[in-house]
């Protein structure tokens, strides 16, 4: 069998997508979006945008966008069927899923397509290897899945990306075996190898004392972060449930715990304390508001710099699997998908649009795939 001829995405053998077929849409597989190949040059810019407006939201206003990424759901709707019945919800999700297919059920055609390949393995924490939880400081992961991701660490290099900063994550996380990239990617702790003169790294030891490659491309912003984070803890220290959280190089602003009328008063603040930092953006993602720096980088570059730091980059027999459940791992699936490099893995239980390939109910499957990734190359006899 042609294993390198094999990359047409069909429902029987899903693979990631040759360019002459990029476009080319099918009603059972993801959409092909085109775009520019990825240059990794950094570009400071202030947005041309009116300072305020969230970035990914052209038409509606932000606390329409807080709504949109955050939908409720009252006792009362749950109670009455308000919006889709149980029997309706889940005929929805198995329809969504012909388009993003369980990569538990599609997993043979997983691994048929990475016999030969070196499997690179990328992970967010929140959502993913964690159930999101009302108190984000007690977002742990079970010993369990711990156990898990230490053991897949063994066969396949693994790194976590997330948007919580570096060191937070690895509190979480506590594998020192792993690779860490925090804020967004922003904060990158790699292997210590060579990298193009694009990324300016210095080397560093991590907590065990190896030494490693530290690249921090927004680096500048620290003062400016730290100023903002100050600020918010101020703005908002009257909203009952509001938490603002400083994650190193970007500010979340959770709003899980206050109460939905409310929710315009933390938007404004955030809102009018940004007019006054425009290489600052907003970003929102589930029922949390992010301050961001202006900046060329985000999940997807921290993908592409990890497997340059691995030597991986740019390789025919490498295969890059992303699993994750926000919308700012979207920009990692989409690298994954544009430049035909591998596979993106959603994590949700209601169907939503993405650029990945695949999809993943909860943080409990996420583990049985990782499991299923082992089991497969304890049996396989392809070493790394």
């Amino acid at each position: 069998m042609d294993l390198k001829s094999n990359t047409s995405p069909v429902v029987t053998d899903p693979a990631p997508m040759t360019q002459s077929r990029l476009g080319t849409h099918s009603a059972l597989m993801p959409y092909s979006p085109t775009g520019a190949t990825f240059s990794p040059t950094l570009f400071l810019t202030i947005p041309r945008k009116k300072p305020g407006i969230l970035d990914d939201v052209r038409s509606n206003t932000w606390l329409d966008a807080m709504k949109s990424s955050s939908p409720t759901h009252s006792k009362k709707n749950k109670d009455s069927n308000a919006e889709l019945t149980a029997n309706e919800s889940d005929l929805a999700y198995r329809i969504w899923m012909l388009k993003y297919p369980s990569a538990l059920s599609s997993f043979e055609q997983i691994t048929n397509y990475a016999k030969g390949k070196r499997i690179a393995l990328f992970l967010d924490y929140d959502g993913t290897l964690s159930p999101i939880v009302d108190d984000p400081d007690r977002a742990f992961m079970s010993g369990a899945m711990r156990a898990t991701v230490r053991n897949v660490a063994k066969y396949f290099p693994t790194a976590i990306i997330s948007g919580r900063s570096r060191d937070k994550v690895y509190d979480f996380v506590g594998l020192a075996e792993l690779y860490y990239a925090g804020s967004h990617g922003m904060d990158i702790m790699g292997p210590v190898r060579s990298v193009s003169d694009d990324y300016s790294c210095i080397r560093s030891t991590n907590k065990q004392g190896k030494e490693v490659n530290l690249f921090q491309p927004a680096g500048e912003f620290l003062p400016m972060i730290d100023e903002v984070f100050r600020s918010l803890i101020e703005l908002t220290k009257d909203i009952t449930g509001a938490k603002v959280e400083n994650n190193k190089f970007c500010v979340s602003v959770h709003y899980r715990n206050v109460d939905e009328k409310s929710w315009s008063a933390i938007g404004e603040s955030v809102d009018e304390l940004l007019k006054h930092y425009p290489r600052l953006r907003l970003t929102h993602g589930r029922k949390v508001l992010e301050v961001r720096p202006v900046l060329n980088w985000d999940k997807g570059k921290a993908v592409e710099f990890l497997l340059e730091s691995l030597g991986l980059k740019n390789c025919d027999d490498v295969l890059p699997i992303y699993v994750g459940d926000d919308r700012t791992d979207e920009d990692a699936f989409k690298v994954l998908r544009e430049g035909n490099k591998g596979y993106g893995i959603l994590v949700s239980s209601a169907p939503k649009e993405s650029s990945a390939f695949y999809s993943l109910r909860d943080p409990s499957e996420v583990m049985e795939f990782l499991k299923c990734l082992v089991s497969w190359k304890k049996s396989s006899g392809f070493s790394y």
